[in-house]
């Protein structure tokens, strides 16, 4: 059974459209005796731009799970890896996939209902299929044969597995299709979600499960570690389980790519991780990515606004959203500006400027960055200032360490009048940006005399030792880059110190389960720290419990239990107010609702925190250690009988060594669960032992090996 394209759904033209026929051959190079008057170079270019669309002969790839089940993709071109790695993804969480197939065709809502819908409406509020239709033909030829076979993978995979398509207005779906989705998470990333429901007064949903918390990244060159080597820290704080769950594999092609990393579903590369020769980590960045404008509206007529002293009228078009469970289309006006997309509410109107929607490179400048050879290839990649966000942790074999807050940053007016983190008047030309800066204009540092470099996304102006970081003041202060420590980066603070490092304390730092000294988190409990226990008898061993723990986020600490519920009523409690100190009667309060609900739901406060917390896997429970913006931070949701969820925090985790006399970096990784999310496999949860005693795999990226040891090598569709 083939699964049928049909021509309500899909574009009118099909020369972008993958499907699972053998492969095309390529026009014969004769073409130049044919057309001998015809420019060389342009020739050249529409080969390239023939073979971007050449048919993936799955006979040319090969899969091979590793003991773990990772996935090791092999063939001759990058396009024949990427149609590998949709196959080896879909395998291993085709479910996942298809939800980010149906919002590139905005069409969540006919899968997820309400929910889903309202993530199509911002699609096409942001009008993203459409700056991908207007910047498609500025996408590379290879960047563009490499979406083409990774698209080509999954629509295969969903015409073998017909029994697996859950929604059946997935497939078949086509390039443009899957840049529109990749368009649309990075804009969640830059805060899009965050920005729409403060306007709308609702919330946006998303993809279920979006809940980015943060990263850890690290790099010391060989100044700083014992043994001579550069060490890399790659660890990112995600959802365990969803559309943002980092999912491991390497991707090996005959063109000079042999990267080794984490990526999101629907990713056709490594989002962070390491080749041969370099490596890096990201974590979120919270630099202003999103700005909001109050239109000028005309009284006399609700579709016009002031512009440079003329009334303009907003463009007017209606999305077509699709329903689950509604037999009609639904109809929503969207409207649009010259800031961008607009909305009408009972306040005003609002615009919002989006950097991430006005470029839809980021996954063609990743793809540069995965096959950079040295530090001038890799920055060159960054240069082309496409991917949106992220900050850059960067090591390589040859010694260099590098940090940059990346992002596509606006050239804002600097009048101070102008209040860049509110609402901006959206009348003028003087509000209306239209460039960027460029790459050297971001605060960045490379082989700083400290040795190291970190980020636990906090301020990039704190990024090593203090002696040698950036002067905040020496950057737009419109760009509003962090100027804060968080408890992470106080923490690392406290660890590194004056000494060198060798690589098993290198990786304790990461590991870390304690809290700093002096705690950052907005809320201050000081007033909770200094109550004499023995004025409240009725609440003192709860009130013992916490004042004398020792901030450690570990499994067995009774302390640790007490913090947990005190953090998350005090987040419900005062969560998006100023940060303060919580006054004697909130401390009180507080630790009546410790109290109360320990009672309540165990019968006792005798209670240590993996008896609250617990990381579950299919009908697997088990107690967990972590806590909000530790190391090992951990983040979570209720689950049953008063106890808590792991649902995001620690995740990917991938240390790197580059030997000081060359040779293949050393890898080792850890993800939470597995490489599988079908509760039969033997790789559903194979990693969870490694992952709660915070321990690693070796990893590779020796083809030689990987064949060697493989449990499995088998070509897509066998």
């Amino acid at each position: 059974m083939s699964i049928d394209p049909n021509p309500e759904e899909c574009d009118a033209t099909t020369d972008d459209r993958s499907t699972t026929a053998g492969p095309t051959k390529p026009p014969s190079p004769a073409i130049f005796l044919y057309f001998p008057g015809m420019n060389r170079i342009l020739i050249f270019l529409l080969l390239l731009a023939v073979n971007s669309r050449a048919q993936v002969n799955p006979q040319q790839v090969s899969i091979a799970r590793d003991s773990f089940g990772v996935p090791h993709i092999f063939a001759p071109t990058d396009a024949e890896v990427a149609y590998g790695l949709a196959w080896a993804h879909a395998e291993d969480d085709f479910e996942t996939l298809q939800l980010v197939v149906l919002s590139g065709k905005a069409l969540l809502g006919s899968g997820l209902g309400r929910k889903g819908a309202e993530a199509d409406y911002v699609i096409k509020l942001l009008r993203i299929r459409q700056t991908v239709e207007e910047q498609w033909p500025t996408l590379s030829p290879d960047f563009l044969a490499l979406i083409n076979g990774y698209v080509q993978g999954l629509n295969a995979y969903a015409n073998k597995h017909p029994q697996e398509v859950k929604y059946k207005k997935a497939f078949p779906f086509n390039a443009k299709e899957y840049m529109t989705a990749v368009v649309f998470s990075v804009s969640l990333f830059c805060g899009v979600d965050a920005v729409l429901p403060q306007i709308l007064g609702g919330k946006v949903a998303t993809i279920p499960g979006f809940n980015p918390q943060g990263s850890n990244a690290f790099a010391m060159n060989s100044s700083r570690t014992t043994s001579g080597e550069t060490f890399l820290a790659i660890n990112a704080h995600q959802p365990q389980e969803g559309p943002v769950a980092f999912y491991e594999a390497h991707l090996q092609s005959e063109e000079g790519w042999n990267m080794l990393g984490g990526l999101f579903p629907g990713g056709c590369l490594i989002f962070h991780g390491t080749n041969e020769n370099l490596g890096w980590a990201h974590t979120v960045n919270y630099q202003d990515k999103v700005d909001v404008f109050q239109l000028e509206m005309n009284p006399a007529n609700s579709n016009e606004y002031k512009f440079d002293g003329q009334w303009m009228r907003l463009e007017e078009d209606k999305a077509k959203l699709k329903v689950k469970g509604i037999p009609v289309t639904v109809g929503k006006k969207i409207y649009w500006s010259k800031y961008g997309a607009t909305l009408k509410t009972k306040k005003g109107v609002f615009a919002i400027r989006v950097p991430a929607t006005m470029d839809i490179k980021a996954l063609e400048q990743w793809y540069r960055m995965n096959k950079a050879k040295n530090f001038t290839e890799f920055y060159k990649a960054l240069s082309m200032t496409s991917l949106p966000m992220f900050n850059i942790i960067y090591a390589d074999r040859y010694d260099t360490i590098f940090y940059i807050s990346n992002g596509k940053m606006p050239r804002r007016n600097p009048d101070p009048q102008y209040n860049w983190k509110s609402t901006v008047p959206g009348n003028s030309a003087a509000t209306l940006w239209t460039e960027f800066k460029t790459v050297n204009e971001l605060p960045q540092y490379i082989n700083p005399a400290s040795g190291y470099l970190f980020n636990t996304n906090h301020s990039p102006f704190l990024a090593t030792d203090t002696k040698y970081n950036l002067a905040a003041n020496k950057f737009d202060k419109a760009d509003g880059y962090e100027l804060y420590h968080n408890n992470r980066s106080q923490r690392v603070t406290e660890l590194i110190n004056g000494d060198k490092v060798d690589y098993n304390y290198f990786k304790r730092i990461k590991f870390d389960q304690q809290l700093p000294s002096q705690l950052q988190y907005p809320y201050g409990i000081d007033s909770m720290l200094n109550l004499p226990a023995t004025d409240y008898p009725a609440l003192k061993d709860v009130i013992s419990s916490l004042q004398a723990w020792d901030k450690k986020a570990t499994a067995d600490s009774k302390g640790a239990a007490v913090f947990l519920l005190v953090y998350e009523y005090v987040k419900q409690k005062l969560g998006g107010q100023p940060a303060r100190q919580l006054t004697k009667a909130e401390a009180i309060e507080t630790y009546q609702y410790v109290q109360d609900y320990m009672l309540q739901h165990f019968g006792k406060t005798d209670l240590v925190l993996g008896d609250i917390q617990k990381l579950v896997r299919g009908n697997e429970v088990r107690p967990a250690w972590g806590l909000p913006d530790v190391l090992t931070a951990i983040y979570t949701e209720p689950y049953k009988n008063g106890m808590r969820k792991v649902n995001s925090g620690d995740a990917y985790i991938c240390f790197v060594r580059y030997p000081k006399n060359g040779g293949l970096p050393i890898i080792e990784s850890v993800n939470t669960f597995g490489a599988s999310m079908h509760p039969s496999s033997p790789h559903y949860k194979d990693q969870l032992d490694l992952y709660q005693q915070q321990r690693t795999k070796p990893m590779t990226l020796d083809k030689a090996e990987i064949l060697r040891k493989a449990e499995r090598v088998y070509h897509p569709g066998e």
